[in-house]
């Protein structure tokens, strides 16, 4: 099994979703096992002076003006633990809550938050038994840390509260860290609070959302293909030298997708025969230029994903120095701001692939195809009410689309007056998601269903490759009226488990 070694030095996305999602096992370099060891020196040292210093010897929060005697900081650290594990609502998935603790135990291993190594070690154990503690939806505001997320998980290192074990059955965390011979963890000076304070629980979702979004705009390139491909468009405007004028690069990226889809067309092109157009629609036309603008969101993203992914994230932080300070970055905005910006991007692409599958549906805008592309228009209706999902689905979109970060609650006695809300903007953009991957779907079944009911045209060789896949994967072509909801579900898990990429790659090689 995959091995993912964690240093000092923070992990890379690949990290991430080896062991969010591919199930990879963790262990820590010598390297940060000498880190842990040299910042508890300092803690240590810290806790035993009569001097408050935060988070060691003092309260939290609104609470920090209190100074804890040597006597009573173990259980400090045990009730932070306890009162913050307060999330409710549905459980959140299994892949979030092993990159929220994998990204934790970054964090740990960096050096500057005073945790002792078996503590880490233990938090390794966990991820290494396929232990998921029970993480609840609500109780993150984005803003000193992941709270109850994180509070739930270190529960769990206490062999506290409850966890799903490999076996997808969820007992008590101490039953399951038995099973497995792990020793519940004893928590003292500072740990508590060093296990709850970042922003490991959106930066996990960004990750994964990102990996995601890879696939879903290749494959929204070629359901845009399809589309005007089945239109019996022109692929003129994918010309590089047109998108050389405008030089973005998503932009570029997304017309030469299109184009090595469309090669080989006999469909394309067809703007002078029976009912003649000077050029496309928006939808069709401007379709890289939408898609590119996301890509190019999607690449800031990244830029903001790996910087936080290379830090150490704590309050306060222990420094080489010896200083133990007090500061600011378990604030979530910067990660909170792209996963607000990546639900816009995901709402218009979803948006302008429905108008899309609208104009092959309606007569009177696809160029000679029947009425809902039905087989007997009138006594079926075709995909008339797959496009009213569609249409729910993107409606769902737009007011996903609505900024989480532009919010802010105060808490905390008004000590914590300003927050990110990045946990909500992360959970949006994930069922944005995994909603936009159903809207592709229904375009790929409409684009494919128009595309075959164009007798006497060929298409290109990639749409040939797609259009056989899907067969072959249980979706119908034309024919009589159906029940519609098997095969709409067969196209999305097509589009998501990524065949659909995969059958146009065997034609066009790997699309950018």
């Amino acid at each position: 099994m995959h091995t993912v070694v964690v240093g000092t030095s923070g992990v890379t996305a690949s990290d991430v979703l080896a062991v969010a999602r591919g199930g990879a096992r963790v262990q820590l370099s010598e390297e940060a096992l000498a880190a842990l060891a040299a910042a508890r020196e300092i803690v240590d040292a810290l806790a035993a002076k009569p001097d408050p210093v935060y988070g060691v010897s003092t309260g939290f929060g609104a609470l920090a003006t209190r100074h804890i005697s040597p006597e009573l900081r173990a259980q400090l650290q045990r009730n932070i633990v306890r009162s913050h594990a307060a999330g409710m609502g549905p459980r959140v998935e299994r892949d979030v809550v092993r990159a929220l603790m994998f990204l934790r135990l970054k964090t740990v291993c960096s050096g500057h938050t005073g945790v002792r190594p078996e503590v880490a070690q233990t938090m390794a154990d966990l991820l290494n038994a396929g232990i998921t503690p029970v993480v609840h939806e609500y109780g993150s505001l984005g803003c000193s840390g992941d709270l109850a997320p994180l509070s739930h998980c270190a529960l769990a290192l206490m062999g506290e509260g409850d966890a799903e074990g490999p076996d997808g059955v969820v007992r008590p965390a101490a039953e399951l860290l038995a099973a497995h011979g792990i020793q519940p963890v004893e928590l003292r000076e500072k740990e508590g609070l060093a296990l709850l304070n970042g922003t490991d629980g959106m930066l996990g979702m960004l990750v994964m959302a990102l990996a995601d979004l890879d696939t879903l705009y290749r494959s929204a390139d070629v359901t845009a293909a399809l589309s005007l491909e089945a239109l019996l468009g022109t692929d003129k405007v994918l010309a590089p030298e047109l998108h050389a004028i405008r030089p973005h690069p998503g932009q570029a990226a997304s017309a030469a997708n299109m184009l090595a889809v469309l090669k080989g067309s006999g469909l394309t092109g067809h703007h002078q025969d029976d009912a003649p157009r000077v050029q496309d629609a928006y939808s069709v036309r401007c379709a890289p230029q939408v898609a590119g603008a996301g890509r190019d969101t999607m690449a800031h993203a990244r830029l903001v994903a790996d910087r936080e992914l290379a830090s150490a994230v704590d309050n306060p932080v222990v420094l080489p120095d010896g200083r133990v300070e007090s500061n600011g970055n378990f604030h979530g905005a910067p990660v909170a701001y792209v996963l607000d910006f990546l639900a816009v991007a995901v709402a218009d692409l979803g948006s302008i692939a429905e108008r899309r599958t609208d104009r092959l549906l309606d007569k009177n805008r696809s160029h000679g195809l029947p009425p809902f592309l039905a087989d007997d228009a009138g006594v079926d209706s075709g995909l008339m009410i797959a496009q009213y999902t569609q249409a729910a689905l993107v409606s769902e979109l737009k007011r996903l689309a609505v900024p989480a970060s532009a919010d802010s609650i105060p808490s905390s006695a008004m000590q914590e007056d300003h927050v990110s809300m990045g946990w909500s903007a992360a959970r949006k953009l994930r069922t944005a998601v995994d909603n936009l991957t159903r809207v592709l779907a229904v375009e790929l079944y409409a684009a494919t269903r128009a595309i075959e009911l164009r007798e006497g045209l060929t298409p290109a060789p990639a749409t040939r490759a797609v259009i056989d896949a899907l067969r072959d994967a249980g979706v119908q072509g034309p024919g009589p009226d159906r029940f519609l909801a098997p095969d709409l579900a067969a196209a999305d898990a097509f589009v998501r488990d990524g065949r659909l990429l995969a059958a146009v790659q065997t034609v066009t090689g790997p699309l950018q």
